[in-house]
């Protein structure tokens, strides 16, 4: 063993008490550290999944028309200018087939799905509901939306008047499977469908409105025989659909939405949690730091004539600086170890504990390598630079004088 290694942790050993205590404050650190962060993580994840679950991370559509200007004589003398709003009727993405290529081969993107969305109602007996008609490519649907887990009753099948309904949507109608309802579009075209599935997304607003339907029937009830209203992307990495939106708006002319500005408030409550755990880690790297410091610096002291000897017998000071060094650090790498286990247990404790009426955690955590990583590296570096004062001061110590005072 280096000689280094020897003395430190032969010092270690020798202040058992001391040693002990450093552990169990590091320990109790990284296990907070660990702890919170694997809480703040899940809830983040969690947020982000249901938010997601039911949208696109990027959407594309045509530009709305702008206002008209008029210009009308009033019936005195002047001129007055009069803002008319354009009418917003559906209009269909302009060759949508050779847009849609393009789209994949965007650097980020993962998939594309062409959707008819218009409005309407769905009617049963003396029930009218408002809803929003989605006309969708089943198998590319399912590259955007997952919607095979979210159906509860019936199965996802788009097959000619077939459509899924949102469940609330189904309970405000008061029909089930097979069952049919009229559904009638604001340009004025209706039909009778048939439910072959109701789906349970989670956001009470999409299951009161959504009725999903084949991309084929959507167009013939819009009368946009071939086209296509929106194209609704995924993207590899969900915190880059803004960059990715941005891109596509300004390629190809088209409005462009990502998720990120649809739902801003939510961004800025991650942004939030995200800045508590930095400071918590703050905080917890400070006391875990001035702990570390703090014993060493005493050990110092308490084997200065030692150390004294052990430069005077020609150990060179580089050695006695390593020896604290080493202290430092193997206090840090042993507390994170420690602490990182401790963490991870209650994480995982405190989630099987706080679980909702269906069973499911109320507050997942989540718990994966680079978070350990992340706290082993942080509390051994925290370690060594805590070592850094009390290491010099040893190094530096004047045998003559250590041994004569000793």
């Amino acid at each position: 063993m280096p000689f280094a290694w020897f003395v430190a942790l032969r010092y270690l050993r020798d202040a058992k008490g001391q040693t002990a205590l450093i552990l169990a404050a590091v320990s109790v650190g990284v296990a907070v550290v660990v702890f919170l962060s694997a809480l703040i993580n899940g809830l983040q994840v969690s947020l982000i999944e249901k938010t997601l679950g039911s949208q696109a991370h990027v959407t594309l559509h045509v530009p709305r028309e702008v206002p008209r200007l008029l210009v009308a004589a009033t019936p005195e003398r002047g001129i007055a200018s009069v803002v008319l709003p354009a009418p917003q009727r559906l209009r269909s993405i302009d060759q949508w087939p050779a847009t849609m290529g393009d789209i994949e081969h965007t650097f980020g993107v993962r998939a594309v799905s062409p959707m008819v969305v218009g409005f309407g109602f769905a009617k049963r007996a003396e029930a009218k509901e408002a809803i929003v008609i989605r006309g969708v490519d089943p198998e590319l649907l399912l590259a955007i939306i997952d919607i095979h887990k979210k159906i509860v009753a019936g199965r996802f099948d788009l097959t000619g008047t077939d459509v899924a309904i949102g469940s609330s949507l189904a309970r405000a109608l008061d029909v089930g499977i097979g069952e049919k309802i009229r559904v009638t579009t604001t340009e004025g075209v209706d039909d009778i469908v048939t439910i072959s599935g109701i789906f349970k997304l989670g956001n009470e607003g999409i299951d009161k409105t959504w009725l999903i339907t084949s991309l084929r029937h959507a167009q013939s009830l819009y009368a946009l025989p071939g086209g296509v209203t929106t194209l609704e992307l995924k993207v590899d990495d969900v915190f880059d659909a803004e960059r990715v939106a941005s891109t596509l708006r300004e390629r190809l002319n088209l409005d462009a939405d990502s998720w990120m500005g649809l739902n801003a408030e939510l961004l800025t409550g991650l942004s939030a949690q995200s800045n508590s755990k930095m400071l918590i880690q703050f905080f917890v790297t400070v006391a875990v730091a001035l702990g570390i410091a703090s014993v060493l610096a005493v050990s110092v002291v308490q084997k200065s004539r030692e150390i004294g000897i052990l430069r005077a017998v020609g150990t060179a000071s580089r050695r006695v600086l390593a020896v604290f060094l080493i202290q430092g650090g193997v206090l840090g790498l042993l507390g994170s170890l420690v602490g990182s286990g401790l963490g991870a247990a209650l994480a995982k404790l405190f989630e099987n504990v706080m679980r909702g009426p269906d069973g499911a955690p109320q507050f997942p955590v989540v718990l994966n390598l680079p978070l350990f990583a992340s706290a082993i590296a942080l509390a051994t570096g925290v370690g060594l630079l805590a070592a850094v004062v009390p290491a010099r001061r040893a190094s530096g110590i004047d045998p003559a004088m250590a041994i004569r005072n000793g």
